[in-house]
Order: C-alpha cells, then structure tokens, then sequence
C-alpha cells in the first residue's frame, strides 16, 4: 500500500484552478519532494493532503484511508510542520511540544517520553525551559519540527523545512529527515530549495500552473534533457574578452560565468574539450580545471516550468489559496 495516493486532485477557487487533475503516489519510507515556482499549486496541494482545505474533486489517501471521508483516521497518521512557525512564544520548549502531544491525545507517559527524544534531537534539551520567544528562527523552526514529531507520525508533511536557516538547524533537520526514511516514516517536502531536493530526496515532483510537469528519481529527471549538457573550465587568470572566445566555440550552444568559472553548453563535450584545449594554446590561457556535467535539477526545473529558481525566490510566497 503506498503511503500517499493522490487521484485527480482538483482545486478550485472561483474561475481560478490552482490545482488541476493531479495524480501521484508516494511509497512508505520515501522521501519526496513537491517542487515549483510560486503560483504553481504547492502549498495548496499540501493543505488538500492535510485536510486543511477543501478539495473540488478528485481524492487523496493517506495510508489508505480518505482525508475526506475517513478523515481522522488519516490526520492520526500524520504530522505537520507548516512553512509558518507554530510554537507559542509566551511558553517553554517543553510545554510546546507537551501541548502539541496533548492536541494528538496522546497519554502522558508518551508525551513526556516523546518530548524529551525529540529535544534531544534537535539539539534544544539543555534550552527546554527556557521561553520559546527567546529562540533564533533556527530554534524555533526545529523546535516546530519537534513539535511536528510528537505523535510518531508514519507520514511527515514538511512546508519549506530550512528556508533561510543557519547552517547548524539546515544539517540537523537534513540528518532528521535521514533519520526518518530510514525508520520507514515517509517524508513529503516542498521547497524552493533545488539543491536541497536534489540531496535530499528520493524522488520529486514538479507542479507548474497546477499540472505535474515532470515526476522521477533527480538524477533520472537530469537525464531527460540532454541538451543540457556542458563542459566547465576554470583559468589561473582571466583576461578581458574570455566570454567572447569561448561563445565563439563552433560546438558551443551557450555560455554562462559561474564565480570563477565558464560553463559552456554543447551537445557534444568531447568535441568542447578538444576545442577547448588548442583554444587554451592558441590564446596562452592555463586551465586549472575543467569537468563535463550534465544537467542539473535546477535546469530540469527551468526547463520544465520557464521560469529560474531565482525568479521564484524573488517573487516570495503568494497569498493562502494560490500557492
């Protein structure tokens, strides 16, 4: 039995459909990933699969059990961990996570146990009576994960987990979630993160104005576009003009600097190489680097929605309903 099963998810507002005839499944113990620019539909179809909002039409299993019709049987099943911070800061660590037990009517013995797992995990036990108003955002974001995790849920609904964190609380809750597939809990993220969804997850999802634009393994979705390939070079000094030398490459379909770094797209990379290397002798530049790549999830991504992961960024969150 997968974990998740979505099945022709609608969501309407108004003339407006935010999510349009979605199907997807998730398998016990994976953790997936729910990628696209803003607008697309993510936080939407989280907050169907979470029962938060009401679907048009189309249904979402949670282990088997309808998040309509057999809807408590369902959310006992999951946790919760919004992009929007929960914990309440006029209380402690510790009474957080005790009233986030108490809301699942879990027994006493269970919280206190749970609680103290969990603060431990995330690095907060020594701070766990201290009030939660005092954390930094990297505190309290792991703290809202605890929080998430006090029931023990077989499936983890995680919004934007470690956006604009430190890097101690982006490791530790990238090590949680490690943690977790490997006790057969699955994990279902959304993220403007590419990378993060790249390291992270075992298979991702790609919703654009609604529709699934691509769903598979990161390094099976890099090999649909091929392309996409390029040859990155790096010189022990750069003069002025390189960019233009390089463009000028007869196999070369496109250029771009990456710090200290040009990388140049080819469909042909051996031809790039050769190229590259009477190039360097020619004009008297010294490579000190050069490494054939193929595409990465973020050029998947641009590809199949049009838009940069940048621009998505910029653009921030949209406005409940439409996300």
């Amino acid at each position: 039995m997968d974990a998740i099963e979505v099945i022709g998810l609608t969501k309407r507002f108004g003339d407006t459909v935010a999510v349009n005839g979605i199907n997807f499944s998730v398998k016990e113990g994976e953790t997936f990933g729910f990628l696209g620019p803003n607008g697309a539909g993510k936080t939407t179809t989280i907050r169907m699969l979470t029962g938060m909002t009401r679907i048009t039409s189309g249904r979402a299993l949670i282990h088997g059990h309808d998040i309509v019709s057999d809807t408590r049987a369902a959310k006992q099943l999951m946790g919760i961990v919004a992009e929007i911070s929960n914990v309440y800061d006029e209380l402690s660590a510790w009474d957080n996570v005790v009233f986030a037990g108490r809301l699942y009517h879990l027994k006493r013995v269970d919280i206190q146990r749970n609680a103290r797992d969990l603060l431990e995990t995330f690095e907060l036990y020594e701070r766990r009576h201290d009030l939660a108003g005092s954390f930094s955002k990297g505190m309290k974001r792991r703290l809202t994960l605890a929080m998430g995790l006090v029931n023990r849920p077989k499936v983890l609904f995680l919004d934007e987990p470690t956006s604009g964190l430190d890097v101690q609380s982006r490791r530790i809750i990238r090590d949680v979630i490690q943690d977790l597939a490997r006790k057969n809990v699955t994990v279902f993220l959304t993220t403007h993160d590419i990378e993060e969804a790249n390291v992270t997850c075992d298979r991702v999802a790609i919703i654009n104005r609604g529709v699934i634009a691509g769903i598979d393994a990161p390094e099976k979705l890099k090999q649909t576009i091929e392309s996409l390939q390029s040859v990155e070079v790096s010189f022990d000094a750069v003069r002025p003009g390189v960019v233009e030398v390089l463009r000028a490459l007869p196999q070369a379909s496109g250029i771009t600097k990456e710090g200290d770094k040009f990388r140049i797209y080819t469909a042909d990379p051996p031809e790039i190489l050769a190229s590259l290397c009477a190039l360097a002798q020619e004009q008297n530049l010294r490579p000190i680097s050069i490494t054939t790549r193929g595409p990465s999830l973020e050029e998947v991504f641009v590809r199949l929605t049009g838009l940069s992961i940048d621009t998505a960024k910029e653009e921030g969150e949209t406005d409940a309903g439409l996300d």
